[in-house]
């Protein structure tokens, strides 16, 4: 008996979705004259959310690698969105939060990222999201469980 994934490359239509969405948004973003690209705007997007954030976490719930959040974040230092500081127990632990600048910037940006994401979702409700999310959780569990993490990198 075949599975029903057998067939259907269910990751690829995953995979084009997400850069149709990300090349939307980076468009959008270009348009409206921000300095910053999605993956920056993820970063900033979570550290409005998490201010005092460990940098390691950081890329936990962004789900990108340790090296890349750092790269991200020496960007958005040198723009001055965002400040580094020791965490005061630990000399090789770094704490991320978004300056006054920061937060100023995440506040103009976010009514074009809404636009992106209404956009996307169109005509489809809330039943459809809550289906959305529970099939696409499934999925991340599933290469997830030796791991015991959850991204919730959200665009």
């Amino acid at each position: 008996m075949t599975h029903p994934s057998d067939s259907r490359a269910y990751f690829f239509k995953i995979d084009t979705t997400i850069k149709k969405i990300r090349n939307a948004l980076q468009k959008r973003f270009v348009e409206a004259g921000f300095d910053l690209t999605v993956d920056q705007w993820v970063v900033v997007d979570h550290l409005h959310r998490n201010p005092g954030i460990a940098q390691a976490t950081l890329a936990e719930m962004t789900a990108k690698d340790a090296p890349t959040v750092t790269r991200i974040i020496d960007l958005l230092v040198k723009k001055e969105l965002v400040e580094r500081r020791m965490a005061g127990d630990d000399r090789r632990k770094f704490l991320v939060s978004l300056t006054q600048t920061g937060e100023q910037v995440y506040e103009q940006m976010l009514p074009a990222v809404v636009e992106i994401r209404r956009k996307g979702w169109g005509s489809l409700s809330e039943d459809d999201y809550r289906h959305f999310v529970r099939i696409m959780d499934e999925i991340y569990q599933n290469f997830n469980d030796d791991e015991g993490k959850t991204a919730t990198a959200d665009v």
